[in-house]
């Protein structure tokens, strides 16, 4: 059985990810992986201008990791406080979300999208409650959200 090898262009389940240097009959890259951009051949000047896009995207991935773990430490070491009105029990009329809290973080000069904060339930009751922000990939930081009762 004959190969030929082609470099994917996107991901293709059962078969690989973009970037990819894999075998496959010919008739198959000629006939459908080519023709819809899905691969192209692989020869030197196409294998070497993949390495190069990939070491490039690989330092620009590196750097945004960076940058999100240096957000991740100042952010951990901050304390968020909200104060709304109460009624028995210390419970809240209404709730605390992650638009509250992600505007509360923009004035203490963080811009987090409020998508990336990470709230099982919105908050109810007055306290002190850990609070997530998934910053990039696996970078996460936990600050703390205060809810004070208004006086």
């Amino acid at each position: 059985m004959a190969t030929i090898q082609v470099i994917l262009q996107q991901d293709l389940k059962n078969l690989g990810k973009s970037g990819e240097l894999v075998r496959v009959r010919p008739g198959y890259a000629r006939n459908y992986l080519i023709p819809r951009s899905l691969a192209m051949p692989a020869t030197v000047h196409n294998v070497k201008q993949v390495e190069h896009q990939q070491r490039i995207s690989a330092a620009a991935a590196a750097k945004a990791r960076g940058e999100a773990t240096s957000l991740a430490e100042r952010i951990s070491a901050v304390t968020v406080t909200l104060t709304r009105k109460v009624g028995e029990e210390d419970r809240l009329f209404g709730s605390v979300t992650t638009k509250d809290i992600a505007t509360a973080l923009k004035e203490k000069g963080f811009e987090v999208d409020r998508k990336k904060i990470e709230l099982a339930d919105p908050i109810r009751t007055a306290g002190t409650f850990p609070v997530t922000v998934k910053l990039h990939g696996d970078v996460t930081a936990t600050f703390k959200v205060e809810v004070a009762p208004k006086t």
